[in-house]
């Protein structure tokens, strides 16, 4: 199974305190490897190999939750890959300028 990332509204994520239950709740499902919680907008993210029920059965216990997207979570790797390739072509020219 490939690494998913889960976008979560948790609706009852108002402060702090909140924030936090939510983000202990998700990490202790196993095979999550990042969490990452934004209090303005109520929203949760969780990248890992996991089920996203999963995540949203534990954190119902904080207060009601929506998924918002379930996808892979190779999106920012293919944009620094990008970079990357278009790092080595510029040196490239560089270098046989040179």
């Amino acid at each position: 199974m490939a690494q998913q990332k889960v976008v979560l509204k948790v609706m009852t994520m108002t402060d702090e305190k909140t924030k936090q239950k939510a983000i202990e709740g998700a990490a202790d499902i196993y095979g999550v490897d990042s969490i990452a919680a934004d209090l303005k907008d109520q929203k949760l993210t969780v990248i890992g190999v996991m089920d996203p029920v999963a995540v949203v059965k534990k954190l119902k216990k904080v207060g009601k939750v929506d998924i918002i997207s379930v996808g892979p979570a190779k999106e920012e790797k293919k944009e620094e890959k990008k970079e990357e390739k278009k790092e080595e072509k510029k040196e490239e020219k560089k270098d046989d300028k040179k």
